[in-house]
């Protein structure tokens, strides 16, 4: 029998999360980020679901064969770029769109031998200091690019740093508009919490939507500023359940304790669940006793130390839990129950993008 651990990929949440996004911002085109693998739920799981969206914005090359395999003729968005010259051949031969963020890169493609001209995104560093032009030399590196017969139509591009925080965008959009005003082509700027939080809005919110927005982490169900909105205060749906069963059950007396150090101690005589999940499937090592857990739907919490294989969990709230009973790591449980991912990221003092993407190779996976 195999071990009782599985991940689930929903498909229609995935097709209702991108649904949402195009109704944040109804006047976009809506790229579905898939890098990291589709945060950790597989392109080829996601496809399905998310092949209702314009285009499909990733990081490598290898991703973007497997999206071209996949039947897709739309846009596929290089976010990073090229890293070297060798790569405009595959974005020629596969027709990607690609970023570029440095002078490198335009010296690549003033080398580049092609008779078709790239559709490349043009990328301001507007204040997240990671990629991109600083605004004083973003018009420079935009008439040497439409000087080039390498290069088509220059989508001008930014990324936010603090959409999700009390910063806002209203900054790095000021520093944006002044340093694009006038320059044609079309606007991409929002990440997922900007096109949830200022996309709608009227005024600024019209600029902030531009003509493409790039939803990544809310096409999967996560609430990109978690804990001002859960997943479900934002309509959104959790793309991927992790879920195992109990294969051990243990009366605790006042006194015992629990697991590697003996981290927890019973205050009073308890039940206490032994769940098949572990570290080693992508569940956060760091977890404390308290982290939130379903057990046939109902909540209870994990207690003790995680540990390779196996958690353990205070079945006192599931006085009737036996062997073989359901538990959710997160996602969809028994009975229309939901955890979201979010709430055990936290308590993990990380995001629920990270557990995504640390779902482990050796947990099966089926798509519902």
């Amino acid at each position: 029998m195999p071990r009782p651990i599985e991940a689930l990929i929903h498909t229609e949440a995935l097709a209702l999360n991108l649904r949402r996004a195009r109704q944040a911002a109804p006047q976009s085109r809506v790229w579905a980020v898939v890098k990291a693998d589709a945060y950790g739920h597989g392109i080829e799981r996601a496809y399905a679901g998310l092949s209702g969206a314009d285009g499909f914005a990733l990081l490598d090359l290898d991703e973007a064969q497997r999206v071209r395999t996949l039947g897709w003729r739309g846009p596929i968005l290089l976010l990073e770029g090229c890293f070297e010259p060798r790569d405009l051949e595959l974005c020629s031969r596969l027709d990607l769109w690609h970023t570029v963020h440095h002078e490198a890169q335009i010296d690549m493609l003033a080398a580049h031998k092609t008779n078709v001209p790239h559709r490349v995104f043009l990328k301001m560093n507007s204040g997240m200091n990671r990629l991109g032009f600083r605004p004083s030399a973003y018009r420079g590196a935009w008439q040497r690019l439409s000087g080039l017969t390498q290069v088509d139509e220059i989508t001008l591009m930014t990324h936010f740093a603090d959409a999700d925080g009390p910063g806002g965008v209203a900054a790095q959009m000021a520093a944006f508009e002044a340093a694009t005003r006038e320059l044609p082509g079309e606007r991409s700027l929002s990440n997922s919490a900007a096109t949830l939080r200022f996309a709608g809005a009227q005024g600024e919110g019209g600029l902030v939507a531009a003509d493409w927005v790039r939803p990544g982490i809310m096409v999967y169900g996560s609430a990109p500023d978690y804990p001002a909105h859960d997943a479900a205060g934002w309509a959104l749906q959790p793309a991927m359940t992790l879920r195992a069963k109990l294969i051990a059950v243990q009366s605790l007396q006042p006194g015992d304790r629990v697991g590697y150090g003996g981290a927890f101690t019973a205050e009073a005589p308890m039940r206490i669940g032994v769940v098949a999940c572990g570290y080693a499937d992508g569940y956060p090592r760091v977890a404390p006793t308290g982290t939130p857990v379903l057990v046939n739907g109902v909540r209870t919490r994990t207690v003790g130390r995680v540990s390779m294989d196996m958690i353990t969990v205070d079945l006192t709230p599931v006085p009737e839990a036996a062997l073989g009973a359901e538990v959710t790591l997160w996602g969809h449980g028994p009975n229309g129950s939901l955890l979201c991912i979010d709430e055990v990221a936290r308590s993990a003092g990380t995001v629920g993008y990270e557990l995504m993407c640390a779902l482990a190779r050796r947990v099966p996976v089926s798509v519902v």
